[in-house]
């Protein structure tokens, strides 16, 4: 099968070229695999489970379903030098890093030149899905805040960086043909500037420059998005500076990024910059600010399933009632899916898989609260093809890439929802085996979720907003017990910044209500064995996780791709955020649990 290609200004051609991807997705799904073994049967890696062979079925008898432990062995020696043939006939010209906040250091997946251009119809096909449901988007810019992070150098050559950072400093991006729907607020230089802090005032100075162009705003992930707001509210009055001056700070040295603002700022104009403090400075509250900053604007791009659904009320605050739009499903092996319906509320949005991007097979979950995968009498782990999947059960995704992974656990669960013609819809539910565990209690970054989702509504009220959180379990205490770091954010009703004002009745119940919502085992650990201790609640300063993100990323993570951990383990990272802490809480009741209790198969969050 040829790499598909989608005109994007093409928007009948493009939305029959969807359907005919789901109508045919069973018969595309083989012709995919048949062309993957065809190529590839031959290497080191396929040839010592199919000899050279190359039928479908002995695939799936002969190959395993592996993680990344049994995979990265055959990584290390491409980063080492060896050639690309012990898993791909097609040459790895790079490693792209995942984002490396779940399991510590980041992974490294194989890439070729053809994987580019399947990334470059991907990122086609979802213009044509936009459009169909928000007109007149070509009538204006998007001021999406894209980033690129220093690539590494393997002991070959080969350049490992994140996917993203691969896609935008490729010929792809940078050469890409106009089309009217997606014009970028941000020239190249400025997305293309390594240094974080300079690249991310320049975007926003670009962008109040030409605020009432913007038709959308975005970013890659919604912590992504809330991290510009977050310096929008720091730099506000220098950005409106450059502005009534015409000059961009002397603090920005990069040459080509310098060039290219000044191209966008042409003059002063202090009555903009007038508009801007006017708005900005408002001591009341920062509510709505992005609707007020960019009247035009038709929504929010971002993604807030999975672990991004925590920042939902932050972002609607900001927002001002913009809709919240997801539209794409992606991972460092390989691009996934489209959100069909983008216009959904964010809990009830499903990703279509697209049948050419890869092979998908999908590992049945037992049990939805531990989703540990299904297996039959014989102890074989039940895999079932794309078009077999069935609405309401989960499944870990497995892929097989055109790039060199062969039935790889991505460790995504996924929930079915649907079906679009043959084609399965998915929701995202979180990444396998993120856990809290003292004793013998696993809470997985769902079950925390919904319980930190509890426990924030009594803050509410009182005119508080949780804006991030992490955990860590604190096993040198006797008993352990969990650890929860929160940062929250004042809003006029509070009229306060400081997290020393905090009620701590209040707060103590946060930490109940957290508890009370995690599951049986950790609530008989606590109240009948002892196992476990009161759960901790610590207020950190404001700015604490933007301290948090500075070190993952300096651990190998990308600023694009960062996601905040749900749990940390390491020391370090532990003992910055205990640096800020502004008060303690911890439980003071013992939650509810009886010998016999059930637990109630939870449905994970509309995520």
């Amino acid at each position: 099968m040829v790499v598909l290609s989608c005109d994007p200004n093409d928007l009948e051609g493009s939305m029959r070229l969807i359907e005919e991807l789901t109508t045919n997705a069973g018969r595309i799904q083989e012709e995919v695999l048949q062309e993957i073994l065809e190529r590839n049967s031959g290497t080191e890696y396929l040839h010592g489970f199919l000899h050279g062979r190359s039928r479908l079925d002995q695939f799936k008898e002969e190959v395993p379903v592996v993680d990344y432990d049994q995979v990265k062995p055959y990584i290390d020696r491409l980063a080492n030098g060896e050639p690309s043939q012990i898993i791909s006939t097609e040459p790895i010209l790079e490693l792209l890093t995942s984002s490396g906040t779940s399991g510590g250091q980041p992974k490294m997946m194989p890439s070729t030149a053809e994987e580019l251009d399947r990334k470059t119809f991907f990122y086609n096909i979802l213009i044509p899905v936009m459009n169909r449901y928000v007109e007149g988007l070509e009538e204006g810019k998007s001021m999406y805040l894209l980033f690129v992070k220093p690539e590494i150098s393997t002991p070959s050559g080969l350049p490992a960086r994140p996917v993203l950072t691969s896609y935008y400093k490729s010929g792809h991006f940078r050469n890409r043909p106009f089309n009217r729907y997606n014009v970028f607020t941000s020239p190249d230089e400025v997305i293309l500037c390594s240094d974080a802090k300079q690249s991310m005032f320049c975007q926003l100075l670009c962008g109040l420059v030409q605020r009432t162009d913007v038709l959308r705003v975005g970013a890659v992930f919604a912590s992504a998005f809330l991290r510009a707001v977050k310096f929008l509210e720091d730099h506000w009055r220098e950005l409106c500076a450059n502005i009534r001056s015409g000059r961009v700070s002397d603090w920005i040295p990069d040459g080509p990024c310098r060039e290219a603002v000044s191209r966008v700022l042409l003059r002063p104009d202090p009555a903009l910059a007038d508009l801007i403090e006017a708005e900005c400075g408002q001591p009341e509250s920062w509510g709505g600010i992005v609707r007020r900053l960019w009247p035009r604007t038709k929504y929010v791009d971002v993604i807030v399933t999975g672990s991004m659904a925590q920042y939902i009320p932050l972002l609607e605050f900001y927002g001002g009632g913009l809709p919240l739009v997801s539209t794409m499903y992606g991972s460092s092996e390989c691009y996934l899916g489209i959100n069909l319906r983008p216009l959904d509320r964010p809990a009830d949005v499903s990703y279509t898989l697209l049948p050419n991007m890869a092979y998908f097979e999908f590992m049945q979950v037992d049990d939805e609260r531990t989703y540990e995968c299904a297996s039959d009498c014989t102890g074989d782990l039940k895999v079932v093809d794309l078009v077999d999947v069935e609405v309401g059960r989960y499944y870990e995704l497995v892929v097989t890439t055109f790039t060199g992974l062969y039935r790889y656990r991505v460790g995504d669960i996924l929930m079915v929802t649907g079906f679009h013609n043959a084609a399965p819809q998915f929701r995202f539910v979180h990444r396998r085996n993120v856990v809290l565990s003292v004793d013998t209690d696993k809470t997985n970054e769902e079950d925390l979720l919904r319980a930190v989702t509890r426990a924030k509504l009594l803050l509410e009220p009182l005119g508080w907003l949780l804006t991030e959180y992490t955990s860590y379990a604190d096993t040198a205490s006797i008993p352990g017990h969990y650890v929860l770091f929160w940062e929250l954010k004042a809003t006029a009703a509070s009229g306060n910044e400081d997290g020393l004002a905090l009620d701590r009745a209040v707060m103590e119940d946060c930490c109940s209500a957290v508890e009370s919502c995690l599951d049986a085992v950790y609530r008989r650990c606590r109240k009948r064995d002892l196992s476990i201790g009161p759960l901790e609640i610590r207020v950190v300063r404001t700015g604490a996780f933007d301290v948090l993100m500075d070190y993952c990323v300096s651990r190998g993570s990308s600023v694009n791709q960062y996601k905040t951990p749900r749990c940390i383990k390491p020391p370090e990272a532990i003992r910055l955020l205990d640096e800020v802490v502004v008060g303690r809480f911890f439980s003071t009741k013992v939650p509810f649990w009886e010998p016999y209790e059930m637990d109630v198969k939870a449905i994970p969050p509309s995520s």
